[in-house]
């Protein structure tokens, strides 16, 4: 996976989050497969439709909060991710 600092595009903007579709039980193997990535500042209240139940593994920037809810529409119970 990469480090939360190493979050940057190729184009060198801020990148706060990356989900990944494959994980694996050896590290080296994780954050692989599709990737959604999450900008600064983003509100999303519902997943893409193809990422509904499918995240697998993520990675948080530095200075970065990712809060999910196991509900759509930002509801139930949630998590917040950091560095």
């Amino acid at each position: 996976c990469p480090s939360a600092a190493d979050l940057r595009p190729i184009n060198g903007t801020r990148v706060c989050a990356q989900l990944y579709t494959d994980n694996s039980p050896y590290y080296d193997q994780c954050c692989a497969g599709d990737v959604l990535v999450v900008e600064p500042d983003s509100d999303v209240p519902y997943m893409p439709w193809k990422w509904s139940a499918s995240v697998s593994s993520l990675v948080v920037g530095t200075r970065c909060e990712l809060n999910v809810w196991s509900r759509r529409g930002k509801k139930g119970n949630t998590r917040r991710f950091s560095a």
